[in-house]
């Protein structure tokens, strides 16, 4: 079915409601409408939230070590992250969004979001269909989700925020589909909550007496391009305005890199663990650069060395010492970017220094199908591709890096704690649900 004729277009965004705690609450009903929050890696700071647990006083990045405590006195569960879990929960409520609208008009925007494109649907329906997305994701995967739709995608993330601002009221749904809820969205939305403003831009506006969406969709597109990003502002007025700007797969920001990076679960000295370390990081990195059909053509390398302190003085990391090199060709072959990265990984290391932090970042990224072949391989001989896929297949069905390379090592002593993670329920047939 095609967009009804003369009718303007229409997006939905579909975002769950604090993903990591409501994941952890699916298998455990003893847990709904309880206080949960779910930590870091190497169980740092909070990182989600229930509402129970947020009316509590708990907050966003409260250190775990000063609020666990309080954690305690006001029985609310924590949870170490479950990147496992949350994986295939996530996948479970993409799936049920292609179902119900089509798997052409949806597109993951990030682990519990996703954009949907309504065109075929009639514009009176389109209420009916928001509560039918909520309702049905929640009924098929047990995660509460939030629905806003609008003309633009800007529109419907501002109608998301809105509906989740006051939910009781909202039931988790608002729909933008008049200019006077448009204005009144824009007049309720700081600029700084505006997607795509961020924080340096929202203190620039400020300085400029623009304190919220309305005023800052009235004004003109030259002055946008001068003060909010050139061609970026222009495109994020027009989506403010209601005029499409922004087309499924485009995003405000392109990503021009790709990071992976983790705290070690203890500080590490030894050369050969923080190798294994960055070779596992860069394993993670080019998977996810394959998932997005890109080639990368220059890798970096960064540690973070443990600054010496004295008793009862705030933990402090040491300055972040990094290390670039530029490909001779841009890959996505997981053996090209491990060697480089071993190379660097030498040079940053200084004996008797103990480290807490280490990453990979993936630059220079184009089109796998733009790179250009090698002319002394001769054809049939270069299959990294091939072999990568193969890899990446097996490793998603299987779990756990069963396939991996030696450089990732085998005991992981440098590995992120994770003292309070939830058995990994639906990707672990050892750690299933049991229903007594």
């Amino acid at each position: 079915m095609g967009p009804p004729s003369g009718d303007r277009r229409m997006y939905a965004i579909v975002d769950c409601n604090s993903f990591y705690c409501s994941a952890e609450r699916v298998f455990r009903p003893d847990l709904w409408h309880k206080p949960v929050v779910v930590l870091s890696n190497n169980d740092g700071c909070v990182i989600s939230i229930s509402d129970e647990a947020k009316n509590r006083g708990i907050t966003m990045t409260d250190p775990f070590f000063k609020v666990k405590d309080s954690l305690v006195k006001n029985n609310i569960k924590a949870f170490s992250s479950n990147y496992n879990l949350y994986g295939d929960m996530s996948k479970r409520v993409m799936d049920t969004l292609r179902h119900v609208v089509g798997k052409e008009n949806v597109e993951v925007y990030s682990v519990d979001e996703a954009f949907l494109n309504l065109d075929h649907i009639p514009p009176h329906l389109l209420d009916n269909l928001a509560f039918e997305l909520r309702s049905t994701v929640e009924q098929w995967t047990g995660v509460a989700v939030s629905v806003g739709i609008a003309p633009t995608k800007v529109l419907s993330k501002m109608a998301n925020r809105l509906a989740k601002k006051n939910k009781k009221q909202s039931q988790c749904v608002m729909v933008l589909n008049t200019p006077e809820k448009i204005a009144d969205a824009l007049i309720k939305t700081r600029v700084g909550d505006i997607w795509g403003i961020g924080r340096q831009y929202a203190v620039k506006l400020e300085r400029f007496a623009i304190y919220d969406a309305w005023q800052l969709s009235q004004m003109p597109e030259e002055w946008m391009r001068k003060n909010v990003g050139g061609v970026t502002g222009v495109r994020l007025l027009k989506e403010l305005k209601g005029e499409p700007a922004i087309g499924m797969e485009d995003e405000l920001d392109e990503k021009k890199m790709i990071a992976t990076t983790r705290m070690f679960g203890a500080p590490v000295k030894e050369l050969g663990d923080i190798k294994e370390a960055v070779a596992t990081y860069t394993s993670r990195a080019a998977e996810k650069l394959r998932r997005q059909h890109g080639a990368a053509s220059v890798i970096s390398v960064f540690v973070v060395p443990k600054e010496d302190r004295k008793e009862n003085e705030p933990f402090r990391h040491g300055p972040m010492q990094s290390l670039h090199t530029i490909l001779p060709l841009a890959t996505a072959v997981t053996s090209e970017l491990i060697k480089p990265a071993m190379y660097l990984t030498e040079q940053l290391f200084k004996k008797g220094s103990f480290y807490k932090k280490a990453g990979v970042m993936l630059s220079g990224i184009v089109p796998d199908e733009t790179v250009q072949g090698n002319l002394f391989v001769p054809r049939g001989q270069n299959n990294g591709r091939m072999l990568m896929s193969m890899m990446d297949n097996i490793n998603f069905s299987m779990r756990d890096d069963v396939l991996k390379f030696a450089a990732s090592g085998t005991a992981r002593n440098w590995k992120m704690r994770q003292e309070y993670r939830s058995p990994r329920y639906t990707t672990r047939w050892d750690e299933l649900c049991e229903v007594k």
